[in-house]
């Protein structure tokens, strides 16, 4: 079948459309990627220290399936993408602060088992507990902008998909979705 030039105007102006939120996908890659290399790591070091890694690794394994999940929707041109992107931000923020929380507390309540024998005999198990303190409030704090940005920006796309799915012709659509490639 070849276009006439109104339908080749028509396929070139929804690609410059798409382009407002099909860069989602290639951060969602990044994402999906990045999280799934520190779920492994703390997935072995939960095999060998203890759960609360192992845990963290299972959840943060969810949170990188969920982001390839996304972006596979995204580049199908489907809004629920998007939808699950943002969503999957929030989800990631509350295990990064859920577990600084339980870190912080296990600081304060278990001394001796977070802090070595040489700190103990050293006088210097206040401080310690200060400095976790500290750097997992710091860490809190950074996740909840970066997440939350991070959130905001497919937030924010996935109004911008459901417009174009919208008002888009299907016959592009479905050209699109055969012909997406990375």
């Amino acid at each position: 079948m070849e276009l006439t030039p109104e339908l080749r105007v028509e396929l070139v102006e929804a690609k410059e459309r798409a382009r407002s939120f099909l860069g989602a996908a290639k951060v969602a890659a990044f994402n999906g990627w990045s999280i799934g290399f520190f779920a492994a790591v703390s997935i072995l070091f939960g095999l060998i220290y203890g759960p609360t890694s192992f845990l963290v690794g299972v959840g943060l394994a969810i949170v990188a399936r969920n982001e390839f999940v996304g972006r596979t929707r995204l580049r199908s041109f489907d809004p629920s993408g998007l939808e699950l992107l943002w969503r999957n931000q929030i989800g990631f923020m509350v295990l990064i602060i859920a577990y600084c929380m339980w870190s912080i507390f296990r600081t304060y309540t278990r001394p001796e088992s977070e802090i070595s024998e040489l700190t103990q005999l050293l006088g210097a198990t206040e401080l310690v507990q200060a400095a976790t303190l500290i750097a997992y409030t710091v860490v809190i704090v950074a996740t909840g902008i970066f997440q939350g940005l991070n959130a905001y920006y497919y937030f924010v796309r996935a109004a911008r998909i459901r417009d174009y799915v919208r008002d888009t012709p299907p016959w592009v659509l479905d050209l699109q979705r055969s012909t997406l490639i990375e």
